[in-house]
């Protein structure tokens, strides 16, 4: 599932004062049942044999939250969970993912992000980060940028924005204080909001939303938790036809529809403090802000930095490629 896409299933109509409270903790570490925990270790035992992982010198991306988004993705079922690592780890490979993230231009880096699901700078009650994409807000002059990108171009900025969410905000809020902790946080939370958003906008979107709804479901699994879907119009129900081919059931359980009114149930899951005020809460922030960073994190990393980075070791560092990477690909225009 990606956070760039929509999606809902027996939720489709707005709820009514409901409480949103996902299960952030079965199947994550230090909450694995034994027999979980004997998937677990057969799963990196099969992708370790086939080479495609070394538990003395792992790569960056084949930390143990990663690993576990695989194997949940496929019910702790070890040899479905390999395939997926395996494509997964090819299509890495065909695209250069490490090495285009590390020399991906800072400037147009800061410029995709215009396109795509933005980080508010904060987390809901159980410390995931908050995401919000406003659709309305491609429609116009950045619909038309957002098209002029050449297709290869466009699909790699979706990587570089995945694997900044992974190796960079994830592993910030797993550093930060969070009633779960230890737990990894390996998921995120996201508000989709359709205000003023019209049906012709959706259509002429529809191609972009499938491209990084595909991507993400294969490489980046269970990155996904809960899904708001704000300011949802009347023929929402018409959209969810169009897109309800491109998600399993377990997805499309995620999603929650809200309607107008979203405040009174988005308050169960995020902070007041931590919820911009659009969506009913209290946190001045909107779509074309930069992440309005909390306290917790501006103590550990000052503030929001710019371009592909990650988090390691405590520390915001810029991503290295490795040695023997190919030249990444020349960059778009916009």
């Amino acid at each position: 599932m990606s956070m760039f896409s929509l999606s809902t299933d027996a939720q489709a109509q707005p709820f009514k004062g409901e409480q949103i409270d996902p299960d952030v903790t079965s199947g994550h570490l230090t909450h694995l049942t034994p027999d979980q925990q004997n998937a677990f270790a057969a799963f990196k035992d099969i992708i370790a044999k086939a080479q495609l992982y070394s538990p003395q010198r792992p790569h960056p991306v084949h930390d143990e939250p990663s690993l576990l988004r695989f194997l949940r993705a496929r019910r702790f079922d070890p040899q479905k969970a390999y395939k997926q690592f395996a494509d997964a780890e090819a299509w890495r490979k065909k695209h250069n993912v490490d090495a285009l993230y590390a020399t991906f231009p800072v400037d147009e880096f800061e410029r995709a992000r215009r396109f795509y699901p933005r980080w508010t700078g904060r987390r809901d009650k159980n410390g995931l980060p908050v995401y919000v994409y406003r659709i309305a807000s491609l429609s116009g002059p950045l619909q038309k940028e957002l098209n002029s990108v050449p297709p290869e171009r466009r699909y790699q900025r979706i990587v570089a924005l995945y694997e900044t969410m992974t190796r960079f905000v994830l592993r910030l809020c797993t550093h930060l204080p969070h009633h779960t902790a230890p737990t990894p946080i390996s998921s995120v939370t996201t508000i989709i909001d359709l205000d003023q958003c019209t049906l012709p906008t959706l259509w002429s979107l529809r191609s972009h939303l499938q491209e990084a709804s595909a991507l993400a479901t294969a490489n980046y699994p269970e990155t996904l938790s809960t899904i708001a879907v704000v300011n949802s119009p009347s023929f929402f129900p018409t959209v969810w036809n169009w897109i309800k081919p491109w998600f399993d059931e377990g997805t499309r359980r995620k999603v929650h529809v809200l309607g107008k009114d979203p405040g009174p149930t988005l308050r169960t899951l995020i902070d007041p403090k931590d919820l911009p005020k659009p969506y009913g809460g209290d946190l001045d922030w909107a779509y074309e802000d930069e992440p309005a960073l909390d306290d917790a994190a501006k103590s550990v990393i000052g503030e929001m930095p710019k371009g592909p980075v990650v988090f390691e070791d405590g520390e915001v560092r810029r991503p290295t490629a490795p040695p023997d990477s190919t030249d990444t690909p020349s960059t778009g225009n916009p």
